[in-house]
């Protein structure tokens, strides 16, 4: 065993043990470093680590993720203590809509349904009406009255996604992205294509090229057996269960350790190695420690602004 691995192993120890003993509950996101995910008690994406912090009895919940998934456990569980190991751990996407930006927005379309993606601040929530991931967002859009129109934020590439896929035509979309999924082209998904023919073909809705690879699936007849637009979670169920032993995943590299782990004899490869999101990897095992030692960092969303954004939460997980 390497010096790294037995530091690994010693922190692992370390961080199971405290948990243990302060009734911790340790959530960690699929892209996350792997050995966050091995000492994590549960690994998934935003919609699921919601639902589990909703559901959890622990007594602290430490959430391996950023800022804005740490605010949905506290808007979630407002008597418990949640801490996030990195208050640096920010998130490009949701920095692109701003509670005044959609306050705005909303002015210029009085009449419409507010549904914003997960990955927003808890300000930006608390003015929604609806709040979705990439797993759910297409039934969340489905449960509006299709007469309301919808404003759609901040991701532009998940909302043309479900633009498409509902036919949607009074859906208007913001103008945000994720640094990590925006730089995906289709150039990038053809070498890697290319690279591994017949290896199923998994790309979330969140990348740049997904509008471009929607219209390349249907109009150049590319077989649905071959290539899936899916959430995190739902390429990990879709890995699990295809009898294909080969992957091209176009999505934040981290998610390709969870991948390993639950079909070992599977081969999986990004679509560009430089697919990672320097936010997600920010959380250390060093850190989470430190946070479980001295209950650094706590999160705590105020009252008033957690009571309005509990609701579009709520609906998000009863849709789900």
């Amino acid at each position: 065993m390497s010096g790294i691995a037995q530091t690994d192993v010693a922190l692992a120890e370390r961080i199971q043990e405290l948990a243990k003993r302060k009734r911790a509950v340790i959530l960690a996101h699929n892209y996350q470093i792997g050995p966050i995910q091995d000492v994590a008690d549960f690994v998934g994406d935003s919609l699921g680590l919601s639902q589990q912090a909703a559901r959890t009895e622990a007594d602290l919940i430490v959430f391996c993720g950023v800022h804005f998934m740490a605010e949905t456990a506290s808007i979630l569980c407002p008597d418990k203590t949640v801490l996030i190991p990195d208050l640096e751990a920010g998130c490009s996407l949701s920095d692109t809509l701003s509670f005044a930006q959609l306050k705005a927005w909303k002015e210029k379309y009085p009449d419409s349904v507010v549904v914003t993606y997960v990955n927003t601040t808890a300000v930006v929530k608390s003015i929604s009406d609806y709040c979705c991931t990439s797993s759910n967002a297409v039934k969340v859009v489905q449960s509006i009255p299709k007469e309301k129109p919808v404003l759609f934020g901040p991701d532009m590439f998940l909302g043309a996604f479900v633009s498409r896929v509902t036919g949607r035509k009074n859906l208007h979309l913001w103008a945000g992205e994720c640094h990590v999924h925006a730089a995906v082209r289709p150039d990038d998904v053809t070498k890697a294509r290319e690279a591994h023919p017949g290896a199923d073909f998994l790309i979330h809705p969140e990348c740049g090229c997904v509008t471009s690879c929607m219209v390349y699936l249907k109009d150049k007849d590319i077989s649905q057996q071959d290539a899936y637009i899916k959430s995190t979670e739902g390429m990990v169920k879709h890995v699990v269960q295809s009898p294909k032993k080969e992957f091209v995943v176009a999505t934040e590299t981290g998610i390709l350790h969870r991948m390993h782990k639950e079909a070992p004899e599977k081969a999986f490869y990004p679509v560009s190695a430089d697919m990672e999101c320097h936010y997600m990897k920010m959380i250390t095992m060093e850190k989470l420690l430190r946070s479980l030692e001295e209950g650094v960092h706590e999160v705590k969303v105020p009252k008033e602004i957690a009571d309005k954004a509990r609701v579009p939460i709520e609906r998000m997980i009863a849709i789900s």
